[in-house]
């Protein structure tokens, strides 16, 4: 209403604010708590509007926690086979202990001489930084 009178007259008559709500589907408001009937809507529109947001992250939520479950497996079989390369290493370095106290008794040739025999070494990095 544009006037406090006129709203204030509209509230007197009996029936007629509830009648235009339920007929009309109108809401009456004077110029005083016109301010207050518009926060209120925008607050239940910013209300509605989290909640909607909520819900959206809800579900990535279950989303990602599905995928941190397939990430966890993932990472066991990962764990399991870094084991297993482990041990082989392990195994191996017990077959070479075991192949140089074998040859211990054995004499070295020279390197001119094994490298006649066996073709010349791949620098393969491991002697050190020796530069060839």
């Amino acid at each position: 209403m544009p006037t406090e009178g006129l709203y204030a007259e509209a509230l007197r008559r009996p029936g007629l604010v509830e009648a235009l709500q339920r007929e009309h589907r109108i809401t009456l408001a004077g110029p005083t708590t016109l301010l207050a009937t518009l926060s209120s809507l925008q607050m239940g529109f910013r209300t509605l509007a989290l909640e909607r947001r909520s819900a959206e992250v809800w579900q990535v939520l279950g989303a990602v926690k599905t995928e941190f479950g397939k990430f966890g497996d993932v990472l066991a079989k990962t764990r399991k086979k870094l084991e297993e390369a482990t041990s082989t290493i392990d195994a191996a370095e017990v077959r070479t202990r075991a192949m140089t106290r074998q040859l211990k008794s054995v004499e070295a040739l020279p390197e001119t001489q094994a490298q006649q025999l066996l073709g010349p070494a791949a620098d393969d990095g491991l002697e050190g930084g020796r530069d060839a």
